[in-house]
């Protein structure tokens, strides 16, 4: 796939305008009207839905820095009002200069008094050397304090993630959480870094310059003053026909990114089903869309410094026109109009700075906005305040009548009741939707129940803390969870004092053992972000070790043998009695044939318990149970004989 495009960034394809993360320096460009100061954005970025309240927000947040941001505000006003003197005093050097000149051109005077010319330039050496010394100060106490909030914020936020409910993640997309953590702090931070320090500086040096201006020459100011209105009308012109077209890019961007990571991560996908040519036709006309608005926004872009240019080239020989008419009529000095120009360049570009200013803080405001929405989102119900305490508990457990919904309309588990004493091992079957896996979640209080209540060794597991309760439970789940790290250091996750000698007992009880020393590294083997240098098969095999690690009196396997082999299944099944052996647990499964030593089997349909007892005594009742059995092994005997 080729492109003629600007290279995109990599990355997630969220397609949200790009105000909501940090600010983009990119977009229509523009300096002063008569000078060429730095080039400034103009795009609009996403709005916060209440700015005055968010703002307040944030300026309490900051409610702890009052002293150091004060002090900034301080050393930003000396700082500028240090530099804005500069030109008058160069000025003065230059007159000096020009009236050395004249004199000697005339045969009048003593010539150059350099001396003179000598101390002034000194002086305004010392300022402006003063004036950066302020500016390097302000800026780094400036910086400390903007990262010491972007530390706080995400400190906060990491915390706030550990009180949420685990509702609020199954409803909400990672990356949306994870642009909060990232993107959205992230604009709060430059905002409070530069922005903050640079609205001082622009409104002193705008206020001060203009001042200057008026002292040398009020006609001039006027001239300097015109040209403002039309620098506006040509900025309105192009950003209004731009906006639409890097709205549009940085749309097609995000599909162009996601179609891209589409078809990388599902590439064997692709070459099976020979998609190719239609991904390389759709990639195509999602790239002509992004070349199309790139090249129509970067144009108009473009030519936003040559109009600047031109229109402050005028600026400046109307100045300098008049300039030169009053210093002929000794209305004014030649080094008054130097330092005059010099003002100029140095008015425009602090009004450019405060009109993007102002789109940044609603940007600022947008970000801060969605992080002080996740920091007040509901958070889970606070713990007991008498909790119950037990070092181990015997794995008594006890549903009575337990209703639950993820949405309150709609119930999954529907007046479940059942008694499972300690070390007895249960089986939880039925098909697909009907609760299995949410009855685990209610046990381990991932969710609280509706109605009804749970109980462990006669307690209710809402009058245990949550940590306490879920130290109690192992569990090795369909979906295996491994880390960027090593095999150590993942099979230790459940239990991280354990040491070497224990970590490898528990991969050889998992019959792990054999094939992590196979491998590069052995137990040392980093794994990857994706945890793709090992199959699916070996992935369950190291989450069964931790599991055994961990040595919970209750355990939890919800299709823990799924991605295994039939030779490897039934190890880990002669492997898992061993470890069953004494505790409560709970075999979520599918294939029936892995829970026929089970001590109880319940039958779930639709959230009811339908049927339960021992294997062969549900087979004999010919009912549900026996139904799903025989469906399975009639398919499995129509496999065989294919």
């Amino acid at each position: 796939m080729s492109a003629h495009t600007p290279a995109a960034p990599s990355g997630s394809h969220d397609n949200r305008p790009l105000a909501s993360g940090p600010m983009k320096r990119g977009g229509p460009m523009m300096g002063g009207p008569m000078g060429r100061g730095g080039p400034m954005a103009m795009m609009k970025g996403e709005s916060a839905r209440d700015f005055k309240g968010t703002m307040k927000k944030l300026i309490a947040y900051l409610g702890a820095y009052k002293l150091v941001t004060s002090i900034v505000i301080v050393l930003a006003i000396a700082s500028t009002v240090f530099s804005i003197f500069g030109p008058k005093i160069l000025g003065n050097a230059t007159t000096k200069l020009f009236e050395g000149v004249m004199g000697q051109i005339a045969g009048s005077g003593t010539g150059i008094d350099f001396a003179a010319i000598g101390q002034i330039l000194l002086t305004a050496l010392g300022l402006y050397a003063l004036s950066a010394i302020l500016a390097y100060i302000q800026g780094w106490i400036m910086t400390g304090v903007a990262v010491d909030i972007t530390y706080r914020f995400r400190r906060d936020i990491a915390e706030k993630i550990n009180r949420m409910p685990l509702r609020y993640f199954d409803g909400t997309n990672h990356g949306e959480v994870l642009s909060r953590i990232t993107n959205d702090v992230d604009t709060v931070n430059q905002t409070l870094s530069q922005s903050l320090s640079q609205i001082i500086t622009s409104v002193v040096t705008v206020t001060g310059v203009l001042a200057m201006m008026f002292s040398i020459s009020w006609q001039m100011t006027l001239v300097a003053l015109l040209i403002i209105p039309l620098t506006l009308l040509i900025v309105q012109f192009i950003v209004r026909r731009s906006q639409q077209y890097f709205r549009q890019q940085q749309d097609t961007l995000g599909h162009v990114n996601g179609h891209i990571e589409e078809m990388f991560g599902g590439h064997v996908e692709v070459k099976a089903f020979n998609m190719e040519q239609r991904s390389i036709e759709k990639f195509n006309g999602m790239n002509n869309s992004l070349y199309q608005s790139a090249w129509k926004s970067q144009f108009l872009s473009g030519i936003m410094m040559p109009m600047m240019n031109f229109v402050g080239n005028l600026g400046y020989v109307g100045v300098v026109v008049l300039g030169g008419y009053l210093a002929v009529r000794k209305v004014i000095t030649v080094g008054d109009i130097q330092a005059f120009i010099q003002y100029v360049r140095s008015f425009n570009q602090p009004l450019m700075q405060l009109a993007n200013i102002s789109n940044i803080l609603q940007q600022t405001a947008a970000a801060a906005e969605r992080v002080f929405e996740f920091l007040e989102e509901d958070e889970e119900v606070r713990e007991t305040e008498t909790p119950v305490t037990v070092e181990r508990v015997r794995g008594q457990v006890a549903f009575r009548n337990v209703r639950f919904g993820y949405n309150p309309e709609k119930e999954v588990i529907k007046n479940f009741s059942a008694e499972i004493e300690p070390g007895r091992r249960v089986a939880i079957v039925g098909p697909t939707g009907a609760g299995k896996t949410t009855l685990v979640k209610l046990l381990m209080r991932f969710y609280d129940v509706n109605d009804g209540a749970i109980l462990v060794d006669g307690h209710d597991v809402r009058a245990y803390r949550r940590a306490d309760l879920r130290r109690q439970f192992g569990m090795v789940l369909q979906d295996t969870w491994l880390f960027n790290g090593t095999i150590m250091e993942n099979i230790r996750y459940g239990r991280p004092e354990a040491n070497d000698e224990e970590v490898i007992a528990a991969a050889k009880m998992a019959h792990a053992d054999h094939f992590i020393r196979s491998l590069p590294g052995g137990y040392q083997m980093v794994l990857n972000e994706e945890t793709s240098n090992i199959s699916a098969g070996q992935k369950q095999l190291l989450t069964i070790a931790r599991a055994f690690l961990t040595d919970p009196p209750i355990l939890i396997l919800d299709e823990a043998t799924s991605s295994v082999d039939t030779h490897t299944e039934l190890l880990i099944q002669e492997a898992m009695r061993r470890l069953m052996s004494g505790r409560t647990s709970f075999i979520i499964a599918h294939r029936l044939s892995t829970i026929r030593d089970a001590d109880w089997i319940f039958v779930v349909r639709e959230g009811d318990i339908v049927e339960q007892g021992r294997h062969e005594d549900l087979l004999a009742k010919g009912g549900f149970y026996a139904e799903l059995y025989n469906s399975q092994f009639v398919q499995a005997e129509t496999e065989v004989l294919v």
